[in-house]
């Protein structure tokens, strides 16, 4: 008894060991990543100066009114290793298994990395020459049902939601971005599907997954829970079939993909058990996130669960606030300041669902509402 109680924590402690060295090499990868990036930024606004004659040429909009300080990189790699012992105490509870290596292997791992490198000098001069446009006016003739919010190229990245090629780096982006711990903080809603989950019978919930992008939760999702049936929803067409090309074969027979706008959703009244939303609301506008938040509710059963995952919101984490009124000036993010006031619990309360949980993940919010 007691050998085998000294062989299972050897076990324990040689899993948390390589748990931490995956996450902290990944943190490396991606933080040297945002160095370079912001190395070739610098010489882009650098040549951008020296075409206009000197004439000083900022990467960035004019600051907020809002003067508040932001956390220093100590106390966010500190918020990181918060949120990963926060990951690692879930994996041991049983809630989800330890993540895979999400963008393949090494070799499409670099070349992922050589796509994003290239692409950050288009990047930057869009940010110096502020033009988020593009997408609007490659649409004008065919804009194919998609709104006028939508099409505009959010975070100045190339193609908008638009393309293959966007769709490809899009998880590689926003992980430089968060260095390293953006599938940590989607990996929170997780969790609150796992406990819905041993309370019913994984075959028979009914679960979608709205705003999917390019399957950031939907596939651990299935990946988790290997009875569970689950529907993308998106309203990019390119990012939806990377989403369900980059599931393995036996985790897309039980997905489905559907192209749909969140502001009406494909499926009847009080037909789901569980919907995910994550980082959709900050890019709608305040009329719109109304109208999404309605049909979220509308289609819940009484009693069905909200999974709720987004940028926080001021107040969530005073220490970050700075970080949150910088934000929507160094990227083009036109909804993200009415986001940040947003009283989403009045907005989701229209639609009968009552917030029952609530926590702070890094730079994240994640939020559980349940229809009454």
């Amino acid at each position: 008894m007691g050998d085998a109680s000294l062989a299972g924590r050897a076990f324990d402690w040689a899993r948390r060991a390589r748990y931490v060295a995956r996450q902290g090499s990944r943190v490396v990868w991606f933080a040297a990543h945002g160095e370079v990036a912001q190395a070739i930024s610098r010489r882009v606004v650098r040549k951008a100066r020296l075409e206009r004659g000197g004439e000083a040429v900022s990467t960035q909009a004019p600051k907020p009114a809002r003067k508040t300080s932001t956390p220093d990189l100590r106390r966010l790699f500190s918020q990181i290793a918060a949120l990963f012992a926060r990951d690692l105490a879930n994996i041991e509870a049983g809630h989800y298994p330890v993540p895979e290596g999400e963008f393949g292997p090494p070799r499409a791992f670099l070349d992922l990395s050589r796509s994003f490198l290239a692409d950050v000098p288009k990047v930057a001069r869009r940010r110096v020459s502020d033009a988020h446009q593009e997408v609007f006016d490659a649409t004008r003739e065919a804009a194919r049902g998609l709104p006028r919010y939508y099409r505009q190229n959010f975070h100045f990245q190339t193609d908008g939601w638009l393309s293959r090629d966007s769709a490809r780096i899009y998880d590689f982006q926003v992980e430089v971005l968060f260095k390293g711990a953006t599938a940590a903080m989607r990996r929170q809603g997780l969790v609150h599907l796992s406990e819905l989950l041993r309370l019913k019978d994984q075959r028979h919930v009914a679960y979608a997954d709205i705003a999917c992008g390019t399957g950031g939760l939907l596939a651990p999702a299935l990946a988790a829970f290997p009875r569970l049936r689950g529907v993308g929803v998106d309203l990019s067409e390119p990012y939806l079939a990377h989403a369900r090309e980059a599931l393995s074969a036996p985790h897309r027979r039980r997905a489905g993909f559907v192209n749909a706008n969140a502001e009406a959703l494909p499926f009847a009244d009080d037909s789901l058990d569980a919907v995910s939303c994550v980082y959709l609301f900050h890019e709608l506008p305040p009329k719109v996130r109304a109208t999404v938040a309605a049909e979220l509710g509308r289609v819940l059963k009484p009693g069905g669960r909200l999974i709720f995952i987004d940028s926080l919101q001021r107040g969530d984490l005073p220490e970050n606030d700075g970080l949150l009124d910088l934000f929507p000036d160094l990227f083009h993010e036109p909804y993200y300041r009415s986001y940040l006031v947003e009283d989403l619990d009045a907005l989701f309360a229209a639609g009968r669902l009552r917030r029952r949980d609530l926590s702070s993940a890094f730079l994240s919010r994640v939020a559980l509402y349940e229809k009454v």
